[in-house]
């Protein structure tokens, strides 16, 4: 995560410990998605990954988002 950070990424993860590190434990981050896709609709993911960056571009950095089919959140900044 740190390198994300530095490098000024958002970070794509399906590691639910990002959560964690990021709210419990105040880890700075660039920003996050984590994905919740179940296999029977992985072959929709690239394209709602490539979706969600050109509508939210610039929402998602420093944000913690959360991917899942028909459905995407945006939480607060994560610093």
């Amino acid at each position: 995560m740190s390198l994300a950070l530095r490098e000024r990424r958002v970070l794509l993860t399906e590691d639910k410990d990002f959560g964690q590190l990021v709210y419990a434990n105040a880890e700075p981050s660039g920003g996050v998605i984590f994905i919740r896709y179940p296999a029977a609709t992985r072959k929709t993911l690239p394209n709602t990954v490539v979706s969600l960056i050109a509508k939210f571009q610039t929402q998602l950095i420093g944000s913690f988002v959360v991917l899942s089919p028909g459905r995407t959140r945006i939480g607060g900044r994560t610093r």
